[in-house]
């Protein structure tokens, strides 16, 4: 894993960016722009295991041009590492090894209330927020980075 100033500088033109929400059962996926200055939610992945994770993965790295992928890190609300951090960073490990692309980290602290929040002021409706949870959080996630890298 890097930080997101190592990746900042590993970035050329056109290349784009992955975020991901790593949950339990499903995994939010947002991709940005050429230019990474806005980050849209892509989709939300049925975790099953890493393997068919790494593939889907692959799929999106070829597709898009990605050149990094940021996953959120579910800190405690004190900044600690709690068993959820530890889960997550074993399996980027995992997965860091299988892909072999330069990973970053980014505390993902209120991420989904964040993004549950901003998507009521925007009008949807209470099921499509529930359902968009995932996706939306990793696009609150990725536009952090976003808006860290181009500052």
């Amino acid at each position: 894993m890097i930080t997101i100033d190592e990746l900042k500088v590993q970035l050329d033109n056109k290349s784009r960016l992955l975020g991901v929400d790593m949950g339990t059962k499903r995994i939010g996926i947002s991709i940005c722009d050429e230019n990474r200055k806005i980050a849209t939610p892509l989709e939300t992945i049925e975790f099953t295991n890493i393997k068919n994770l790494c593939l889907r993965f692959k799929e999106l790295i070829l597709e898009n041009n990605i050149k990094g992928i940021i996953f959120g890190l579910p800190l405690n609300m004190n900044g600690t590492e709690g068993p959820s951090a530890q889960s997550v960073k074993d399996k980027i490990k995992l997965i860091y090894n299988d892909l072999e692309i330069s990973i970053a980290l980014w505390d993902e602290r209120l991420s989904t209330v964040g993004s549950f929040n901003l998507s009521s002021q925007l009008d949807v409706n209470v099921s499509k927020r529930v359902k968009n949870i995932d996706q939306n959080s990793a696009t609150f996630i990725l536009q952090g980075v976003l808006d860290y890298i181009n500052k």
